[in-house]
Formats: structure tokens, sequence, C-alpha cells
């Protein structure tokens, strides 16, 4: 399968430049859900529904009994400008850019497809291979959801028995595998506030209540959730992304705004952290000041079973060696494919996708990635999704 999948090379790389150079923002991936039905459908014999969760795109291949795998990419990009100029598939859309890899998710899952109906081709299957490309991970776009929850709630996971995907790191030597079974991607909520207090002249700051006095306090209990509140052996962030106030320097201002996030794997200290947000901002009343809090909930502590992870991990072995799989904690960032994990038996793993030259990290202006991660992350996928038809998995 890794044979055949080096043979697609050239045909990844088309793909993921072609979108690369067209990125597009959550529910905005009209092109890009274009390119990938048409690719769909010059592969042939793959039913396809567009649509699904407003901009995504599911594609069915099989023979219509037996077990159903699933099978996703996500397609959506990120507000940055992209300073990879001297490249000659960098973004043509000034402000946008895929910064996370997502360009290279959707054309390693459109090389699954093809790998995929050459083995149903063979006669040899039974079963059904679902593809999901899956509009905005990284944002809601102004919805009331991201886009796994979408999918999912348009049928995208309807029938399915199993589910796996796979993310690049552009951190991590090309073709290592990072992947473990339990917590794979923390929770993710954010939260806003205002310390509130009358405000006055900076000259008579005794007359006045001052918002950004006590902004002091209150940042030294947001900054102490961790280290004095949260057992130390469960795993939790907090974390101040904004802070505004004030417009003159002598105006003692009657408002603080502040912006943050909060992440974790425990459902019972992703509470903890809402409730001890509260506890910290309710400071600003000692000191007879006020306060404001709005928490949106994020995405789901996303889990690997058991199960796919073995999958996974065997195919990886057989496939590239089993020292090229590290079995590191996982990180705290967040990822949407917890959704999909919650609804059917799951798992991701990170591929290992790191250009050499410079620390690309993700999100950021220089991010990119080695293409010739693309094909070793193609065959794992599709090798796990044949063991699993053919009853081998």
């Amino acid at each position: 399968m890794l044979q055949k999948a080096q043979a697609l090379s050239d045909e990844l790389i088309r793909l993921r430049r072609d979108i690369h150079q067209h990125p597009e923002l959550a529910f905005k991936e009209v092109r890009t859900a274009a390119l990938v039905a048409d690719t769909l459908r010059e592969i042939g014999g793959i039913t396809i529904r567009t649509g699904v969760g407003k901009t995504g795109v599911v594609g069915d291949l099989g023979t219509g009994d037996g077990p159903t795998i699933a099978i996703r990419a996500d397609m959506d990009a990120l507000p940055i400008i992209e300073a990879n100029a001297s490249a000659p598939y960098s973004s043509q859309t000034l402000g946008n850019m895929h910064a996370c890899g997502h360009d290279a998710h959707t054309a390693i899952l459109l090389g699954v497809a093809h790998l995929l109906k050459a083995e149903f081709a063979s006669g040899k299957l039974r079963g059904n291979v679902r593809f999901l490309f899956q509009p905005a991970e990284e944002d809601t776009g102004g919805e009331a959801m991201s886009g796994a929850p979408m999918m999912i709630r348009d049928g995208a996971l309807k029938g399915v028995d199993a589910v796996i995907a796979l993310h690049v790191d552009s951190l991590q030597p090309v073709g290592q595998i990072t992947l473990r079974t339990g917590p794979s991607s923390a929770a993710v909520d954010s939260f806003s506030a205002w310390i509130t207090a009358s405000g006055g002249h900076g000259a008579y700051p005794h007359e006045s209540g001052d918002p950004l006095w006590m902004l002091g306090p209150v940042l030294m209990a947001l900054h102490g959730i961790v280290a004095r509140k949260v057992d130390p052996m469960k795993p939790a962030v907090v974390s101040l992304g904004q802070i505004h106030g004030g417009a003159a320097s002598n105006v003692i201002p009657s408002e603080v705004f502040l912006n943050g996030t909060l992440r974790s794997f425990d459902p019972r200290v992703r509470e903890q952290l809402l409730e001890e947000v509260e506890r910290a901002l309710s400071v600003a009343r000692i000191f007879g000041g006020d306060y404001r809090l709005e928490i949106e909930r994020g995405y789901p502590a996303g889990f690997n079973h058991a199960e796919p992870t073995a999958w996974l991990e065997r195919t990886a072995s057989d496939l590239i060696g089993a020292d090229s799989i590290d079995r590191l904690r996982a990180g705290m960032g967040a990822e949407d494919f917890a959704y999909m994990t919650q609804e059917a038996p799951g798992a991701m793993f990170m591929l290992g996708a790191a250009v050499g030259d410079m620390q690309r990290g993700h999100h950021t202006p220089v991010f990119d990635i080695d293409e010739r991660a693309m094909p070793i992350g193609a065959a794992i996928l599709a090798e796990t999704a044949r063991r699993f038809l053919a009853g081998e998995a």
C-alpha cells in the first residue's frame, strides 16, 4: 500500500498546492468542496453528497453491505497573512492561509479514495468506506457549532462502525507517528470578562473606583487557579490572550476587558475551571468594583479508543517500522474530531511533516510541511481501512 501511495505523490502534491493557493475560512469552503467533489467523480464509483454540514462533502465507496469505516479530513483555512511568498504555491487570497495543514489533510484523503477504489475493484473487500471532508474545524464561522457536529447533525456518521483521521505535525520529522490511546486533545472553553468600577479623573484616584488597580489581584487569582486549585495530576491551562482598558493617561477607565482560554482533559476539571474563573473575578468586589463574565463552551476533549488506535499502530508499524511510533502524552491543543469519537469508536494520529529549514509552527505565517509525508499518511489510512473491511483488523 505504501508503494501504491508513493506512486500518487505527484497527484497529492498537485491537489495540496491547489487548495493551499485558494484558502477558504470556516463554512466558506465552496471552491475546496467543489474540487473535492470533482476529484471523487473522476475517481469514480463513489456516491457523493455535498452541502453536508453546510459546506462539507461525503463520499461513500463500497459494496453496500458489511461494516462501515469513516475517514475524516478537515478543509478550512485560517485568517493569517502568509509569509512564504517565495513558495510557488503560496496563498493567493490575502489575509487567508492554510496554516494548520488542512490542505494536506484533504489531499491525503483524496489519495485514500484513489487507493481504496483500486482495492474494491479487486473484489476482495466487503463493506463500505465513508470519506468525510469536513468544513470549519478551526472556527464556527458565525454558526452555532463547528463543522464536525454540523456534519453529525446531517447524518454523516449514521451507520458508521469506526472513524479514523490524521493531523500533520510540522514540528516532528517526516514519517514520525504520534499516537496514543486515551486523551488525544484537550477540551477548550473561552471566557470574556469585564472588570467594572466608577472610573474618574486621574488626578483624583481617591475619589474613583479603579478597575485597572483591581486587575492586579484578579490576575493573580486567575494565574493561581492551575497552580493552587487544580489537582496537579490532572492537566489544565488558564491563559489570557487579551487585556484592554483605558484611552487616556489622565482618565481612570470604568472598565477593563479580559479574554482567555481554558484547556483540560477531565470533565470535572473542565467544570472546576469555569467555577474558579468566576471566583477569581469576584475579587474585584472586595475592592469596590464588579464584573461581568461570558463563557463560550468549545470542543470536548478528544479520545482515542483502544481498538482503532491499535489498528492504526499496527498498520504504521508494518508499513514504516515500529521505531517510527511515538507515544507521547497528549498536548493541550483542541480538535473538533472529538465530537466524532463521541459518536463512534475512533482515533486520530499525528503525522510528522517538518520541513527542516526552520521551526514552522502551526497557526503561524511561516507554517509549511514537507510534502513527502502525504503518501505515508494516505497509506496508513487506506491500509487500516482495508484491513478493517477485510477482517484483518
